[in-house]
């Protein structure tokens, strides 16, 4: 299984197991990841899932498509690296992935 590092913003890890094709949302959510909220349940509408992906890892994380944009304008601290986690399928290529969560969410 694919282990995933979540930082919250006082710069705590926590590394979890992912299953491959679940989102990154629903990883933190089963894993008890603070700092997560998920509002919608992963619908893409809100952005209360919004993490900074590790500028190492956006080439394999893609970019966001144009809803999930829309979504970020309503999240905290938005910065390039800014993503939803609802919209990160987990694969086996994004084993070792980083991400940091916000102060807050949106």
């Amino acid at each position: 299984m694919p282990k995933v590092t979540f930082i919250d913003a006082a710069g705590t890890s926590r590394e979890v197991e992912a299953e491959s094709g679940a989102t990154l949302m629903e990883t933190a959510i089963r894993n008890g990841v603070p700092g997560i909220d998920a509002e919608c349940g992963g619908a893409c509408a809100c952005a209360t899932c919004h993490v900074y992906v590790d500028e190492e890892w956006l080439a394999a994380t893609g970019s966001a498509g144009p809803m999930e944009e829309d979504m970020l304008d309503f999240a905290f601290d938005v910065r390039p690296t800014s993503r939803l986690s609802c919209q990160i399928k987990i694969t086996p290529e994004l084993d070792g992935l980083v991400v940091t969560t916000p102060e807050r969410q949106g």
